[in-house]
């Protein structure tokens, strides 16, 4: 599979007019030991990384305190989704995660910003109040990609456990269940992680969508 890479400028040292010290904060690979990367690309990481300074820097978001990474590029039988505090820089969840019904089977090769699609959206999105709902303990995210995800809320895409995201699940079935376009993690573990990440870390779901990478103001000129 190709794979597209658009630079995403990092540690910029001086400041442009108007900018305050904390808005020019800046998330590099270089503040974290290689044993707390996972097995998560370093070319996603980079991006991801980049994407949420970019984010801190425009306003769109601020101090977020995590940022969990999605890679849908891997297959959903593989763990895809790692979560890492951006303040003491380490991983702390490395896990499984399903897609939407209508994005693929094992392999995600569709996704959508639209009602009703069941896909996956792609870009970078903000955590915001936990509720109780039908999938139970849920997470409400809300889409910062204009046109990719910013449906997000109207279309109830949240973070949820799910019983068909288990390792059980895909030795059964060779792949995890899905998802009508939620993000959703295995129920063992759904509570704890929610808890860690809600009101105001950030999301980012990658897949190599040229699109995407072209389109999105975070992973091009910052904010713009």
């Amino acid at each position: 599979m190709r794979r597209y890479f658009f630079g995403v400028v990092l540690g910029v040292a001086l400041l442009a007019p108007g900018m305050t010290q904390a808005s020019s904060a800046a998330f590099t690979r270089a503040d974290f030991s290689s044993e707390e990367l996972g097995s998560i690309e370093e070319t996603v990481f980079d991006l991801a990384l980049g994407a949420a300074t970019c984010a801190v820097r425009a306003g769109a978001v601020d101090a977020p305190r995590t940022l969990t990474v999605i890679d849908y590029s891997k297959p959903s039988s593989e763990k895809r989704l790692w979560v890492y505090d951006l303040a003491t820089r380490e991983l702390l969840y490395e896990e499984l995660v399903a897609h939407g019904q209508g994005t693929g089977a094992n392999v995600a090769t569709k996704f959508s910003n639209n009602h009703e699609s069941h896909q996956t959206s792609l870009g970078l999105f903000v955590t915001d109040t936990t509720y109780v709902g039908r999938n139970g303990y849920s997470l409400r995210l809300d889409g910062l990609d204009k046109g990719i995800n910013d449906r997000a809320r109207e279309r109830a895409i949240v973070m949820h456990g799910a019983p068909y995201v288990s390792q059980a699940f895909v030795k059964a079935n060779g792949r995890l269940g899905r998802s009508w376009g939620c993000p959703a993690v295995s129920d063992a573990v759904a509570k704890q992680l929610i808890d860690r990440v809600k009101g105001g870390g950030l999301v980012f779901a990658y897949y190599p969508d040229a699109q995407w990478l072209k389109s999105s103001k975070f992973l091009r000129a910052c904010g713009a």
